[in-house]
C-alpha cells in the first residue's frame, strides 16, 4: 500500500502536482483522480464505513492546500499525512454521532470472527487503527508514524502495542 516510489505512477503524480500548483485546472482534476485510489486505501482501514467521507475530506484538503506543498517530490508523503489526519478526524466524528450499539461479541472458536477483519478493526479506536495501518500496512517505522499522527514516539509505540494486543485478542477469541 506504500506510495509509488518510481515509475510512471509516481512521476505522473509529481508532474500533475507541479502543473496544478502552477494553475493548470485540468492537471488539478487529473491529480485528484490520480490520488483518489491511494487516499482511499489509507482512509478505509482507519475510518471503516466512513472511509468514503474521509477520502472526500482528504481530497478537499489536498485541493485547498496544494499551493502550500513546497516540494512536489514529497507529494505522496504529504497526501498520506493529510489522509491519516482526515480519516482519524472523520472516524472520531462518526463515533460521537452514533449511539453506542450493543456489540455482539462472538465466543471463542466462532469461525465468523476469524473471517471478518473489518469487525476486528471496528473494535479499535480510530487512533489505534491509524497507528496499526501506518505501521503494519503502510510499513512506516514508529518515528514516522508518530510524526504523521502528531504524537510523541512513545505514544505511538504504546498505541501500536495496545492496538496489536486488542486486534489479536479479538481475532483469536
Amino acid at each position: 500500500m506504500n506510495e509509488p516510489t518510481t515509475g510512471d505512477g509516481w512521476e505522473r503524480g509529481v508532474a500533475l502536482a507541479r502543473a496544478a500548483r502552477a494553475g493548470n485546472t485540468l492537471a488539478l482534476h487529473e491529480l485528484l483522480d490520480h490520488l483518489t485510489p491511494y487516499i482511499s486505501r489509507i482512509c478505509h482501514p482507519i475510518a471503516l464505513d466512513d472511509g468514503p467521507d474521509a477520502t472526500q475530506e482528504t481530497l478537499l484538503a489536498v485541493f485547498r492546500s496544494l499551493r502550500s506543498l513546497k516540494d512536489p517530490q514529497a507529494l505522496y508523503g504529504w497526501v498520506r499525512a493529510i489522509a491519516v489526519r482526515e480519516a482519524v478526524r472523520t472516524a472520531q466524528r462518526a463515533a460521537r454521532a452514533r449511539p453506542a450499539a450493543p456489540v455482539d461479541v462472538p465466543g471463542p472458536g466462532d469461525p465468523q470472527l476469524a473471517a471478518d477483519i473489518g469487525d476486528v478493526l471496528a473494535r479499535l479506536s480510530p487512533e489505534h487503527r491509524a497507528v496499526l495501518v501506518l505501521r503494519d500496512v503502510e510499513g512506516l517505522d514508529e518515528e514516522a508514524a508518530a510524526a504523521l499522527l502528531g504524537v510523541p514516539v512513545g505514544t505511538a509505540k504504546s498505541r501500536l502495542h495496545r492496538a496489536r494486543t486488542s486486534f489479536r485478542k479479538a481475532w483469536f477469541a
